[in-house]
């Protein structure tokens, strides 16, 4: 079982109940869901709890480096919990649907690609869009 108040304190945050409800769901999350949907389940779990809470405590925690925040074009923010390594994700541009790629291959060739150009690459983030085959 997961401590979030502990990852919360080891982040240098004041643990609160809605922090706490927040990560929670992200960590549950096996979607990236925008603020509306975090503030729905959010909802479920404690109905005190507003938009305005949930989008200062997503604030919170993205400063703190606990979650990513993913903008994709003109679409609303999707969010996860920040990755222990980094990752690429695919947008399906007919249904939005943002799918993480495993793998390092990618990251490999951005890492050569950097160190030929005299850089080392400290994060990176590649979106690619497309369309599933008929």
């Amino acid at each position: 079982m997961t401590n979030y108040e502990q990852i919360l304190r080891e982040a240098g945050l004041r643990v609160t109940q809605q922090r706490v409800s927040v990560v929670t769901i992200l960590d549950a999350s096996t979607d990236h869901p925008t603020v509306d949907d975090v503030f729905d389940k959010a909802r479920q779990l404690d109905d005190t709890v507003s938009l305005a809470t949930v989008y200062r405590t997503m604030a919170v925690l993205e400063s703190a480096g606990l979650i990513r925040k993913l903008t994709f074009d003109d679409a609303p923010a999707r969010y996860e919990m920040t990755p222990q390594r980094d990752h690429d994700h695919l947008v399906d541009i007919d249904t939005g649907e943002l799918i993480e790629i495993p793998g390092d291959r990618i990251s490999e060739l951005w890492g050569r690609i950097a160190a030929e150009l005299g850089y080392e690459v400290i994060s990176q983030q590649t979106v690619l869009r497309g369309r599933r085959k008929p």
